[in-house]
């Protein structure tokens, strides 16, 4: 099987190195890749977000199968673009690729489905955001709703730091759009537990 990765990060790398001990896998290319995959894979110059031209790249090249590593392409819908186009995918739609890409997406859906979750409230608006967490007091977890590369989320102690946090998503814009809605909610403290054996015995 030809198969492409898309993405150039490090998990895009580790997919990379796993697909490659496939027996199945008779070649493997990333775009774009970075110079360490280039190491152990062909890349090619076709931004993740090009989601038209690594169509046009996978038909034109007879791609077997195309598995897509970052959450924004997945957002933008790119396996209904490869779907529509009889193109092999391995990810989900743009419909379900909505619960990692926006927190208050996915906090309304556990909601509305009885699954347990920490207390939360949304706000599009900052006072309000900040007049919640002054009258919940703390702690608690502050979130923008959209990708924001894994720093949209500020584990608060008080209602003090859940305010500055609120200032620098909606105020500041640290993360653009991402933050144009948020989610506030309980902080839920739980007991880490590490398991120094797998069921197999081994570490």
């Amino acid at each position: 099987m030809r198969i492409l990765v898309v993405g150039g990060g490090g998990r895009e790398h580790a997919l990379v190195w796993k697909i490659l001990r496939s027996p199945r896998a008779t070649k493997v290319i990333c775009a774009p890749g970075n110079a360490g995959i280039a190491e152990i894979a062909e890349t090619v110059a076709i931004a993740a977000d090009d989601i038209d031209g690594l169509a046009r790249y996978a038909a034109e090249t007879r791609v077997d199968l195309t598995v897509v590593g970052p959450e924004q392409a997945l957002c933008d819908g790119i396996v209904d673009v490869f779907t529509a186009r009889g193109l092999r995918t391995f990810g989900p739609t743009r419909a379900a690729a909505r619960l990692e890409g926006s927190k208050v997406v996915t906090k309304e859906l556990l909601a509305r489905y009885g699954v347990p979750t920490a207390a939360f409230r949304v706000f599009d608006d900052a006072d309000l955001a900040k007049a919640y967490a002054r009258a919940h007091g703390g702690p608690l977890v502050v979130k923008a709703d959209g990708l924001a590369a894994g720093k949209g989320v500020a584990v608060c102690d008080s209602a003090e730091d859940a305010c500055r946090a609120i200032d620098e998503i909606m105020g500041a814009r640290r993360f653009g759009a991402a933050g144009d809605r948020l989610v506030v909610e309980e902080r839920l403290e739980a007991r880490k537990y590490r398991c120094s054996r797998s069921p197999t015995g081994r570490r």
